[in-house]
Order: structure tokens, then C-alpha cells, then sequence
């Protein structure tokens, strides 16, 4: 199927307000002095912008059907994702980097707006709604998914899209909220995690942010690795390989295994793209991964016994400073069609 197809767009679910209508009864809060993320900055960002680089406007760069996520995502009609100005981790080879850091890209949109985004993509029959990194902004993404679900009557899940480095009160009710969860493990070594976002103690959050999920929602269920039947419900961990730290990939993968055992769903990434900021660092960061780093961690979950696991191809990726290979999911926000492989995204809603 041509991903770029779709049937007629669906009406609104049963009940929806129609496009533009104001709702007063999901109203939004921020609370003074910010706790939203384990950085707790204290920013009263009703007037002043906080760790995350944002202030309590919902500020979103791209949104529509994605289809730059694992199939069991996706499905035949793509992921309804949107991608949220800001970001409280900061590491300095994201691959986001144009939207991530303070003072990126973006759109300013009400709530309202949000919620006439959400039903477009509703209506273009995307599989789930997914959230990118949404912790500094989950005030608003919280109102919404209670909107679409108690006053719109919406059934499709909401995936919580993340980093694995949650404040653990936002993550109760992220869990209240959310139905499929796809949060990074970035590092083992709190040195690397110290070096790469400023703050040593990410291991030990992404663990018990896992821990929390798994008790609440379980394994990625169904795993249907072709896309035929997208996920409903579950865990899904996603760790991205880097270059020169493969040892680093070997120890988180020993520690999943011992933690949560063979069955636990796994995504193993090779798409680390070189950024200026990152090439600035030097070596081992101005390169993209070496088949050899790859290969190694891939070899490693299988003789730990994972059964579960999404590969990404990795093709002929030189050491060098950066790949040749255009990669259609790598992004530039500063396109009206920020990922080559997607369809055109709809337009924003008008002011």
C-alpha cells in the first residue's frame, strides 16, 4: 500500500465537539514552581521558560502520520504523532536537535487547537495518537486524552513516547492516562549519562520508570512485528547503539535481561547521525556506528535469549563523520514536510 494513500476521512468520533469549540471542562495547569521532570527547576513558566526550554504555552513543531516507528506502531495508516518544542534531557547528539534545545522550532497552539489537531488525525485513521516526549508538556497532553476520551468517546490508543527519564508523580498518572508505552534506555553508565545530558542518576530513573510501567501495563501486547495488528497496551524499550560505547549497549542489555527476563520487548537502533554539536565533541561522537559496534550488541541479545526484538537495518554505514545513505526519518523541522518518509503533514489550524 502506498503509505501516502488513505481512505475517506472518518467523521468525528461519537460526541466530538465540532473543530474550534472552545471546552472549558479539561482546563490545563501548570503548578508554580515546576516538578514536571526529574530536573524539578522550579520555574513558574506561566512567566518564565523552564530547564526544558519552554513556558507553559504548548509550543509543537510537526504533527500527522508518522511512520518513522517500529510497524507494530504504524500500522497501515501511521502513527498520529506529534512532536513538542523542547525537551528536558538536553543530550547533545539528538537527533531532534532543531526543536529539542531552548529556543528551537515551533508552534505556538491553544488547546482547543490541539484538540481539532488530535481529530484530524482521528480522522485520517492514524493508529494511535502518539506523544513525543511529552513530560514538560504533560499538563496539556493529559487534558486532551481525558477530552477524547470522556467527552469525544475516542478508543484508539495513547502511546507516551519518551525518554525513560520521568519524574516518578508524572509518571503515575502518564500511566492513568497513556495505554502503550515506548520509552528509551539511553545509557547504562552514569558517566555517560553524566557526559551526554548533565545529570548521572538517568540509569537509575529509566530503571524504576520501567519497573512502574511493567507493573502497571505489562509487555507490548500484541507484538506483531509485521504491523498487521498495531499494539493496544504495553512496554516497548527502545535503546539507541553509539558510537564508541558499545560496551555500554552490552551492559544495559545483561541488566534488562536479569531485570525483566527474556520476554521483555526490545527496539535495538543504528540510526546515530553525527550533529554539528556532536561532531564538535570530536571522536567517537563525529561519526555514525560502525557495522562492527552494531552487530556486536545485536549478537549480545541474542545469546541473552530476547525473543522480542525489533533490529534497524543498518546497511553499509561508513566510520567516517556521517553517513551516506539518506536516512527518510531523519528530520528537518525547518520543512513544512519535516521526514522525507511520512506523507505531507496537515497544516497547522489557522490562529
Amino acid at each position: 500500500m502506498d503509505v501516502a494513500s488513505t481512505p475517506s476521512p472518518a467523521p468525528l468520533v461519537p460526541g466530538a465537539t465540532a473543530p474550534g469549540a472552545a471546552d472549558d471542562a479539561f482546563p490545563v495547569v501548570f503548578d508554580d514552581g515546576c516538578a514536571l521532570c526529574p530536573r524539578r527547576c522550579g520555574a513558574a513558566r506561566d512567566r518564565a521558560a523552564g530547564f526544558c526550554g519552554e513556558s507553559s504555552t504548548l509550543r509543537i513543531a510537526s504533527y500527522g502520520r508518522h511512520f518513522g516507528e517500529e510497524p507494530c506502531f504504524t500500522g497501515a495508516y501511521g502513527s498520529g504523532a506529534f512532536f513538542f518544542s523542547g525537551c528536558p534531557c538536553h543530550c547533545f547528539f539528538c537527533q531532534n536537535a532543531q526543536i529539542s534545545l531552548p529556543d528551537g522550532l515551533g508552534h505556538p497552539v491553544t488547546d482547543d487547537q490541539f484538540h481539532d489537531m488530535a481529530l484530524r488525525l482521528i480522522a485520517e485513521h492514524a493508529v494511535n495518537l502518539n506523544f513525543v516526549t511529552p513530560d514538560h508538556v504533560w499538563p496539556h497532553v493529559e487534558a486532551l486524552c481525558r477530552r477524547l476520551r470522556d467527552r469525544d468517546g475516542a478508543t484508539l490508543p495513547f502511546l507516551f513516547n519518551s525518554s525513560g527519564y520521568h519524574a516518578e508523580a508524572l509518571l503515575d498518572r502518564a500511566l492513568a492516562t497513556c495505554d502503550i508505552f515506548l520509552p528509551d534506555f539511553k545509557f547504562c553508565s552514569p558517566a555517560l549519562a553524566a557526559e551526554v545530558m548533565g545529570d548521572a542518576r538517568y540509569p537509575e530513573i529509566a530503571l524504576r520508570a520501567l519497573d512502574r510501567i511493567l507493573g502497571a501495563k505489562g509487555f507490548l501486547t500484541p507484538f506483531d512485528p509485521s504491523g498487521t495488528t498495531p499494539a493496544r497496551e504495553g512496554l516497548l524499550v527502545r535503546h539507541l547503539v553509539l558510537p564508541g560505547h558499545a560496551e555500554d549497549s552490552l551492559e544495559l542489555l545483561a541488566l534488562l535481561r536479569r531485570e525483566f527476563g527474556p520476554l521483555l520487548p526490545l527496539s535495538l537502533m543504528s540510526q546515530y547521525t553525527p550533529t554539528p554539536a556532536a561532531i564538535r565533541r570530536g571522536a567517537p561522537w563525529n561519526r555514525a556506528l560502525d557495522p562492527t559496534e552494531y552487530n556486536q550488541v545485536i549478537d549480545a541479545a541474542e545469546s541473552l535469549g530476547f525473543e522480542n526484538v525489533f533490529i534497524q537495518p543498518l546497511g553499509s554505514i561508513p566510520p567516517g563523520p556521517a553517513a551516506t545513505t539518506p536516512d527518510p526519518f531523519l528530520p528537518d523541522f525547518s520543512s513544512a514536510a519535516p521526514f522525507p518518509g511520512n506523507p505531507v503533514p496537515p497544516p497547522f489550524p489557522a490562529s
